[in-house]
């Protein structure tokens, strides 16, 4: 079972409800749902919200892009542009999401293991909302698993390609 939870507060009391999300939610996973997921922290928790995640399949990220982020600070100064391997971090954070809830897989840390076909098709700059898909392709002997992964600033792609995971115990 996941442990991903759907709360839910009703109208007429303060009671909380969790219930798992057993299939496709396009329930938003919030800053704080995403801490209790993934190990990342400041500066390198890259995911505002998750807006749509389909158990073991894929999900969708938001990442808001801000001046205030340190990288601006040097890349570059007067034309501040997100670097190439932010993107691709960020990209890979919301594929964390799918494999930390694979039932199988849970409590193991996954890490980048490859990076391949991943393209650049314009500048993300502050005040970009970078939108991030990605969909779980394969996983290879509990070990390993690939994922496609696709970002878009103000529906024009930014960036694409395939990321390799490694489970490390």
């Amino acid at each position: 079972m996941s442990i991903l939870t759907d709360v839910n507060t009703h109208a007429n009391s303060t009671e909380t409800v969790e219930k798992p999300i057993t299939q496709p939610s396009s329930q938003a996973l919030t800053f704080e749902d995403i801490q209790r997921l993934l190990p990342h922290r400041y500066p390198f928790a890259l995911v505002d919200r998750i807006i749509e995640y389909v158990p073991g399949k894929r999900a969708v990220g938001i990442k808001n892009v801000t001046f205030n982020e340190p990288h601006f600070q040097g890349h570059f100064p007067g034309r501040p542009m997100m670097p190439g391997v932010m993107i691709v971090e960020a990209m890979a954070q919301v594929g964390g999401i799918v494999l930390t809830q694979l039932p199988d897989l849970e409590g193991g840390l996954f890490v980048f293991a490859g990076i391949d076909k991943v393209r650049f098709r314009r500048p993300v700059v502050p005040g970009d909302q970078l939108i991030m898909t990605t969909e779980l392709i394969s996983i290879k002997r509990r070990r390993f698993g690939k994922m496609l992964s696709r970002a878009v600033v103000d529906g024009q792609r930014v960036a694409e390609g395939e990321l390799l995971f490694s489970l490390v115990d």
